[in-house]
């Protein structure tokens, strides 16, 4: 039977990770859940363990010791996903601005036609719930602008709601990922784009976090305007 396995990076997410791990086991999908915490001082991981006994031999944590970045918690879970051999990874945020119940049926196109699936807000119009207008055109012109620099035909390039069959991650140098924010989305789809996996992108409906505080700021900003500019130039290198 394929395994699938859904990763979570967690850096004080407490008022949400609980809610969120229970909602993704009760949907009708059969999932593992991973969560990589940098050592929340929340208490998110203190919180996970707590339901480890819930969810035996389908939910795992892992503390990393510090915060490093989303980019560099998501390529940990990727190995580590990759060691013990599952089929279908995906990732997700831990804000519930993802709904669960859209795993199944992105998994199921991965299954028959895709080799990478994004959880997309912008491929039918723009699909954003309870964003500032300000956020909302940062996000949709960045797409645009990764678009025009990289020729990728990705509308929502951006995306952190992604799954991925096994092998565009086993061919992709995981060693060799350069950024950690949105920019790591970007790189991850442009690395699987130029290797010509297909990538399809399915509509979702973004939800604004209730709970918490947003990681957003304007290093990252700056970080994903000169990513896509250094991408291009090293061909995703």
């Amino acid at each position: 039977m394929n395994k699938t396995l859904v990763i979570i990076p967690t850096y004080n997410e407490n008022e949400n990770i609980v809610s969120l791990i229970r909602l993704i086991f009760s949907t009708t999908v059969l999932v593992d859940v991973l969560v990589v915490d940098d050592s929340s001082p929340d208490g998110t991981a203190d919180s996970v363990k707590d339901l480890l006994s819930d969810y035996a031999e389908r939910l795992f944590l892992e503390v990393r010791p510090k915060k490093k970045g989303l980019g560099v918690a998501y390529t940990y879970g990727f190995k580590w996903a990759l060691k013990r051999e599952y089929d279908f990874i995906f990732q997700m945020d831990a804000d519930f601005s993802h709904n669960p119940s859209e795993i199944e049926p992105m998994l199921e196109r991965l299954k028959s036609q895709s080799d990478l699936v994004v959880g997309s807000r912008y491929v039918n119009g723009i699909n954003v719930v309870n964003w500032p207008l300000g956020r909302i055109l940062l996000s949709y012109f960045a797409s645009y602008y990764v678009r025009k620099i990289t020729g990728m035909p990705v509308k929502d390039p951006t995306a952190g709601f992604v799954g991925y069959k096994r092998v565009v991650l086993e061919n992709i140098d995981l060693n060799r990922i350069h950024f950690v924010g949105y920019a790591f989305q970007i790189e991850m789809k442009y690395k699987a784009w130029l290797k010509n996996y297909v990538i399809f992108e399915h509509p979702i409906i973004f939800v604004n976090r209730k709970k918490g505080k947003s990681k957003m700021d304007k290093k990252i900003i700056r970080e994903a305007i000169f990513a896509v500019l250094y991408l291009r130039i090293k061909k995703g290198r």
